[in-house]
């Protein structure tokens, strides 16, 4: 579905209070799009809503239920769903040695990676309803490299970009399409308890809206089952996973 597209569509977006969610709700209202705004943080996400003439829906989506509601609203509301941005995460706060924290590390698994997994499996008979519906989902430049610094949110940010790869593969032949947005770090709350250490490194940090143009250039792109990076000084584009099978 391209960006010109998107005028009367509806789009649903989770952890869309702040940061990268935030900023792709105000990009696909200004394209044109009917928006539902998704997430745990209530005051902002209806400050939001408000904000686009959009409707807010409370969603925690570790919660399987939660996902089913949250696209009933959009259906409810709007009558069809077209377009659904799976972006709510967080860090693991911990490492799997002597900082192991299980709760932190159960947490993470289930937002960061069932929240994908339930999220797709609510929308997916609403999008397949329609004359062509997309799925994108945050992953991170953490789910295509190994990153010492969480492992924990490697691991569930490379289970992201597998699925979106095999998802496109097993729907290519549908009107659905699959893709990752993968961020190197951006100006967003996620990485305040490591910002002191990024400054300190001098290590280059996103705009969000360079990785609100890379979701803009994933629709405009069309393609399934690709993970497109997004770092500083480069051009996004899908990651060139070599000698392996699937979207290149």
């Amino acid at each position: 579905m391209k960006s010109t597209e998107l005028d009367g569509k509806v789009a649903l977006v989770t952890g869309a209070s702040n940061g990268i969610g935030a900023a792709v709700s105000r990009r696909l209202a200004s394209l044109g799009a009917h928006l539902v705004v998704a997430d745990v943080d209530d005051g902002p996400g209806t400050a939001l809503a408000a904000e686009l003439g959009g409707t807010y829906v409370h969603c925690d989506v570790r919660d399987p239920g939660e996902n089913d509601a949250m696209v009933a609203v959009a259906l409810e509301r709007y009558g069809r769903l077209d377009l659904i941005h799976l972006n709510a995460g967080v860090t693991s706060g911990g490492g799997v040695g002597d900082d192991f924290d299980l709760d932190a590390y159960r947490r993470a698994m289930a937002i960061n990676f069932d929240g994908v997994v339930f999220g797709v499996h609510a929308a997916l008979p609403a999008l397949q309803e329609g004359d062509g519906g997309t799925v994108i989902a945050t992953s991170s430049m953490a789910g295509l490299l190994p990153v010492a610094l969480d492992p924990v949110y490697a691991a569930n940010k490379h289970a992201v970009a597998a699925l979106m790869r095999s998802l496109g593969e097993a729907y290519a032949d549908s009107r659905v399409t699959f893709n990752a947005l993968c961020p190197s770090f951006a100006h967003t709350d996620i990485i305040q308890p490591i910002k002191s250490f990024l400054d300190e490194v001098h290590f280059p940090i996103l705009e969000v809206e360079a990785v609100v143009d890379a979701f803009v250039a994933i629709l405009d792109a069309e393609g399934t089952g690709q993970c497109w990076y997004v770092v500083p000084g480069r051009e996004s584009e899908p990651f060139r996973f070599r000698n392996v099978p699937g979207p290149r």
